[in-house]
């Protein structure tokens, strides 16, 4: 009974996935934009603690009018930001300044899993995939 669950599901998810990619309906326009790079980089365990900036770059353009979530994934690992975010002039990297304390674990959310927060959207008003940013400084 249990494969004929996962091979339902898998054909579900296919046949779901399949007309939509056949008939050429999906396209970079149509489809969020998504975190292609970040600075520090995700998993990095060996942050120096005088990084002054966080970097987080998107595969598309984005608004960039006041447009950012920059999201507390618990209080304690979300990092002091000391002054204004701001994108860069290609309107795909964000940056936010920064203070970082030695040994510490930090967790950023860019736009959140739950869509209460998705400011961060491409020109044509997509929001991107929530992504979450989790890394450590060193000593």
């Amino acid at each position: 009974m249990r494969w004929f669950k996962v091979f339902l599901s898998a054909l579900l998810i296919a046949g779901s996935a399949g007309p939509a990619l056949a008939d050429g309906g999906v396209s970079v326009q149509g489809t969020p934009p998504v975190v292609v790079k970040t600075v520090p980089r995700a998993g990095d365990t060996k942050v120096d603690p005088a990084t002054r900036e966080i970097r987080v770059t998107f595969s598309k353009d984005m608004m960039t009018k006041n447009m950012w979530s920059w999201v507390i994934h618990t209080k304690d690992t979300f990092p002091e930001i000391t002054g204004a975010v701001r994108y860069l002039a290609d309107g795909r990297p964000c940056v936010a300044p920064v203070k970082l304390s030695p040994g510490r674990t930090y967790a950023i959310w860019f736009n959140s899993p739950n869509y209460r927060h998705n400011a961060f959207r491409d020109r044509s008003n997509n929001p991107a995939v929530p992504y979450l940013l989790v890394f450590e400084t060193g000593q």
